[in-house]
């Protein structure tokens, strides 16, 4: 049991540490989170110029002042609850048992006001930044209902393929088939872009998915060159007549 000595000198010491977290806080700003905007503690207007590197850089910096202030908010609330401890008597016994904290553990700690056995739990969080989501290999995760798993849709692949076009470091001499234009020079660049199939730029249907009807254009005009000089019908392929009953369901 602590003797009333020891007892104000621990008042002393929580004393000083409760203190020197508030002159932290007051000099610091909470360590900067009274300011506004995290553009405002590094002299920016807004974000518009600066690179995205710098954007990430300031965004660390803000995350990491959180956490310290929150960890230190939270010291200085453990050192309140502990000064209270002393004035009501209780410093230096479990609050949850009643045994004398041992004075090695108060050393140590002196924000302690339960013995070791029932000291808070230490929880490790296993939840993950919410970013993970979009960052799993290859390029991201995206989740569809069985019905529609043979669907196209737009995926983290072709958002990396927009982003891709607009420039990257490689040049036309690091393809195995060097490119003639520089527009060209990006990933699956040969690739449609809002559509799947050419013929999708000049067939339409009505809402229900009948009454096809071919709209003549440039593209309309393309396609069927491109089909006159392979000799197709289709860009599938002709499929031979004796081959159709095996591939199509009786009806009857």
């Amino acid at each position: 049991m602590l003797d009333s000595h020891q007892k104000e000198t621990f008042r002393s010491q929580l004393t000083k540490m409760k203190e020197d977290i508030e002159q932290r806080f007051e000099m610091n700003g909470h360590f900067g989170l009274e300011i506004g905007h995290p553009h405002e503690s590094v002299g920016e207007l807004s974000s518009y110029d600066n690179h995205p590197g710098d954007e990430a850089t300031e965004l660390y910096e803000r995350e990491k002042d959180v956490a310290l202030n929150e960890h230190t908010r939270e010291e200085l609330t453990d050192i309140d609850h502990a000064l209270q401890a002393i004035d009501n008597g209780t410093y230096g016994k479990c609050e949850v048992c009643g045994v004398d904290i041992p004075l090695d553990r108060l050393d140590a700690l002196p924000t302690a006001t339960t013995c070791k056995e029932h000291s808070p739990e230490q929880h490790v969080s296993h939840n993950r930044p919410v970013e993970e989501e979009v960052l799993m290999p290859p390029f991201g995760k995206f989740d569809y209902d069985d019905d529609r798993a043979e669907n196209v849709g737009f995926d983290a692949e072709d958002a990396y393929q927009i982003v891709n076009n607009f420039g990257s470091s490689e040049t036309p001499s690091d393809f195995a088939n060097p490119q003639e234009n520089y527009n060209d020079v990006f990933m699956d660049s040969s690739d449609p872009i809002g559509y799947v199939e050419d013929y999708e730029n000049f067939i339409g249907t009505d809402i229900e998915g009948k009454e096809i009807k071919v709209y003549p254009s440039n593209q309309h005009q393309k396609y069927e060159d491109m089909l006159d000089e392979e000799g197709l019908m289709t860009i599938f392929g002709d499929l031979p007549g004796y081959e159709k009953d095996p591939y199509t369901e009786d009806n009857d």
